[in-house]
């Protein structure tokens, strides 16, 4: 029992750490291209230089830092074409997911648990659309596209998937917060709302090719909000790790 103590502890030291400068990261505290050495790190957070190393390196494997060809990591940055490509490669995995679960046929226990997260979203956008109907939306839109993956049946395209969402760009939520201040809130989310409905129902009917390109869609739709949001700084302003973003300078007309 005493000889595991210390492993539990290194590990929780490094799960805080982690989740503390992934938070420094999103936030904004920790800025783009900023050096993040271990002992400035381990001062500020006040933990071991081990478990700063370790979630330095979970860090690079997210995403949000590099590796520094000199030794030291920095907080990563990303161009507009880097997150056009982190929504496309999540739209590819879920179209694949889409098109798996059609062929392979999902079951009935996974459409009813599909068609009831539809239902609450169709309850969310017949409300007022309050700060809290947004947080709903998410957790819901969350559940679904989750659900979307496991109809696959695939533990590698599961995980491959978890670790391109963990960009906080590429995550199926990544700019619905944006919506919030948008005048035609209501009508992208409905947009978003069919696309999810009648992914289902390709699924349902085992439409392979079908649910694969709604899927596909749907991810395109998350990058049209992308660059939306980008022309309104108020929008972009509630996505998380906004400020990672590279904005490209207007082209001169």
């Amino acid at each position: 029992m005493s000889a595991s103590t210390p492993f539990r502890s290194s590990a929780a030291q490094t799960t805080r750490a982690l989740l503390e400068l992934r938070d420094l990261i999103l936030g904004g505290e920790l800025t783009a291209g900023e050096r993040l050495s271990e002992l400035t790190v381990v001062e500020r957070l006040g933990v071991s230089r081990t478990p700063v190393r370790a979630a330095l390196q979970r860090l690079c494997e997210e995403g949000l830092a590099t590796a520094l060809p000199g030794g030291g990591y920095a907080v990563a940055a990303f161009s507009e074409r880097e997150v056009d490509d982190a929504i496309e490669l999540r739209g590819t995995l879920e179209g694949l997911a889409a098109r798996l679960a059609a062929e392979r046929g999902a079951s009935q226990a996974q459409l009813d648990a599909a068609h009831a997260l539809l239902a609450r979203i169709d309850a969310v956008l017949d409300s007022a659309l309050t700060e809290d109907d947004f947080a709903d939306y998410v957790q819901h839109n969350e559940q679904l596209h989750a659900l979307l993956i496991a109809m696959a049946g695939s533990a590698l395209l599961a995980r491959e998937f978890a670790r391109t969402v963990q960009l906080p760009f590429a995550s199926p939520n990544g700019f619905v917060m944006a919506q919030a201040v948008a005048p035609q809130a209501r009508l992208i989310l409905t947009l978003a709302q069919d696309q999810h409905r009648q992914v289902v129902q390709a699924i349902a009917q085992r439409q392979g090719a079908r649910a694969e390109a709604l899927m596909r869609e749907h991810a395109r739709l998350a990058q049209r909000n992308f660059h939306h949001a980008l022309r309104d700084q108020h929008a972009i302003d509630r996505v998380p790790g906004n400020a990672l973003i590279r904005r490209q300078p207007p082209s001169a007309s």
